[in-house]
């Protein structure tokens, strides 16, 4: 199967859509405008890429003419501001999703500047704007590279809709729709978009959340009022019982449609079933994001999880969706016709490897009661449904495939759900004998109750649970495997002293993280308006933030107490908090001073 036309002389006359994207064009399913355009192609629609566009001109934006339908507008699979600026906001030195992983291929805030552009040119033709970039600023949002809070990226970019989360439904429905001669202006009935208009007399019983003109500054009392928003936003984004939300802009309003209904099996077992090359597209030499995905799969989407830092709730919804077995199944042996491959499945997993269905059966049912608990924060909800048999029986099917090798599990594991399991033992012992090499990456993320509950985090003693049966179950099958932490440093809640509790753990563990994350504030996530506002917005109680270079970078070497670069920051931190006494040749000791005691 060729690839989507990349030039005008492949399509000849304008297609329906031309998809502008910040990443390479990659036509894999692991690249959101890949799979964006492959479904509107099935659907019979005209589709040329437009990969990362020159935006210095507007010569780029009109390699193909104007568009029948209108412009699709990602800014790539991650977004353009994570992509270029570290938590520290110094530019990164490497791009995945770019040939060669070179850098400086897309602009910051990839999506405004690419409809800028395109209206430059085309006042009227509709822009759709879509991907993670747009979705979680679909709505006013705290900007981490702005400090402060930016307008709907809607506005911004002078667009005409978002499609907010995973977005095949809507797109076709989109298309259809002003394929059927509906203006662009009147589309404000599908859900998983957004839309701008003047006037909202038409909509039944809408939230309306607080103005932007009333978050917009950086005063106490705004501040409050964007927590409180935020909230209304974070108890809306199910679709079951969201409802439609108004944001306010003075001369006009935003508005956000319910969520879109998620994928059944068998509509998501079509959108992987579609005729993807799965290459890097020729233009480019090979952009290093291909390499970890070639030979993955994505078994399912959605996470009941809840982490706090996450904005997966925000995009792609906590209801998990799961592709059949027969699906994944026939996408594995599709691999081993493929010269390039050694036998190794990279990964078969989602946001979370071990969640395959929905946490219960509410989410099987529309007439069910509204339910806005955490499915497993702060402790399991007496409805949630633990079970790995189907996990298990999936990846045996996989494992005896002819000319399949291994089939590993790099998704992040949930080690609470799979210890509130009573077969979890059983799953857990085939993960160690069969799934992993040596090393298993999990995320306890830290020690301090207080932190991990501002995290939304479950309690540290079932971390220790879990690594126990861990190291029992690899002892008895004559395994030298390990875990490898993954730790984060300055999340809001996070104080020295809470810090120094971490390090005093690694210390009497005898762990030596390799990866420290330092909490980066995301727009769509509740850590991030913690991060802002200093309040926690399930609470409206105050929360500690550290905010200063210096109180971050103190934490994280804390974390790595052990560098000989972190010694005198480590020091210092442990003096300021009066706990000298891990400071010294005795065992608990964090740092070892210069010179040796005399004797």
């Amino acid at each position: 199967m060729p690839f989507l036309p990349v030039s005008s002389q492949e399509i000849g006359s304008p297609p329906d859509f031309v998809l502008v994207t910040g990443d390479a064009y990659v036509d894999h399913p692991s690249f959101g405008a890949a799979i964006i355009a492959r479904v509107l192609e099935s659907h019979g629609f005209s589709v040329a890429v437009l990969a990362q566009p020159c935006w210095k001109s507007t010569a780029d934006f009109t390699r193909f003419g104007e568009p029948k339908l209108g412009f699709l507008v990602t800014g790539g699979n991650i977004d353009s501001m994570v992509n270029h600026y570290t938590v520290a906001l110094h530019k990164r030195k490497t791009d995945a999703y770019t040939a060669g992983g070179e850098v400086g291929k897309r602009p910051n805030r990839a999506s405004i500047v690419y409809s800028n552009k395109i209206r430059e040119v085309y006042k009227e033709v509709p822009i759709i704007l879509g991907g993670l970039e747009a979705s979680l600023r679909r709505l006013a949002h705290y900007d981490y590279w702005d400090n402060a809070v930016r307008r709907s990226i809607l506005l911004d970019a002078a667009a005409d809709l978002i499609v907010y989360g995973m977005g095949e439904k809507q797109i076709v429905e989109i298309a259809e729709a002003l394929q059927s001669g509906i203006a662009v202006k009147d589309i404000t009935f599908i859900d998983g978009t957004v839309f701008k208009t003047k006037d909202i007399s038409f909509l039944p019983e809408p939230l309306i959340l607080p103005t932007f003109k009333t978050i917009k500054e950086p005063t106490t009392a705004a501040k409050k009022e964007y927590a409180r928003s935020f909230m209304l936003q974070y108890n809306n984004t199910d679709y079951l019982t969201a409802n439609v939300l108004v944001e306010d802009y003075a001369n006009h309003y935003v508005v956000q449609n319910r969520p879109a209904k998620p994928l059944t099996a068998a509509e998501l077992d079509r959108v992987y079933s579609l005729p993807y090359t799965r290459e890097v597209h020729p233009m480019h030499e090979n952009v290093p994001a291909i390499e970890e995905v070639k030979f993955s799969i994505t078994a399912q989407r959605g996470c009941f999880g809840g982490c706090n830092f996450c904005s997966l709730s925000f995009h792609q919804g906590r209801i998990v969706q799961a592709r059949s077995h027969k699906s994944i199944i026939t996408e594995a042996r599709n691999f081993t016709h493929d010269p390039l491959f050694k036998g190794y499945i990279h990964d078969v997993g989602g946001p979370t490897a071990n969640f395959r269905a929905p946490s219960c059966d509410r989410h099987k049912n529309e007439n069910a009661p509204p339910c806005k608990r955490q499915c497993l924060f702060p402790k399991p909800c007496p409805h949630l449904k633990f079970d790995h048999a189907d996990y298990l029986k999936l990846l045996r099917t996989l494992r005896e495939i002819p000319g399949i090798k291994k089939v590993f599990i790099r998704s992040g594991i949930r080690y609470d759900y799979l210890m509130h399991d009573p077969k979890g033992d059983i799953f857990l012992k085939e993960l160690c004998e069969h799934h992993i090499s040596g090393r298993l990456k999990v995320a306890p993320e830290h020690v301090s109750a207080k932190v991990l509950y501002s995290m939304g985090k479950p309690d540290f003693c079932e971390y220790k649970k879990f690594a126990e049966k861990f190291a029992a179950i690899n002892k008895k099958l004559n395994k030298d495997q390990y875990l490898v932490p993954y730790l984060m440093s300055s999340h809001p809640a996070c104080t020295l002293n809470d810090a120094i509790e971490l390090a005093e753990h690694l210390q009497s563990t005898n762990v030596k993280p390799e990866q420290v994350q330092d909490f980066y504030p995301t727009p769509g996530t509740l850590s991030t308006c913690m991060y802002y506002t200093g309040i926690d917005p399930r609470t409206q109680k105050r929360v500690f933030v550290p905010k200063s270079q210096h109180e971050k970078t103190t934490q994280r070497a804390l974390i790595q107490y052990r560098l000989p670069a972190n010694k005198k920051i480590v020091t210092s931190a442990l003096i300021r908090a009066g706990r000298k006494d891990l400071i010294g040749h005795h065992p608990r000791a964090l740092i070892r001073p210069t010179k040796k005691p005399k004797r």
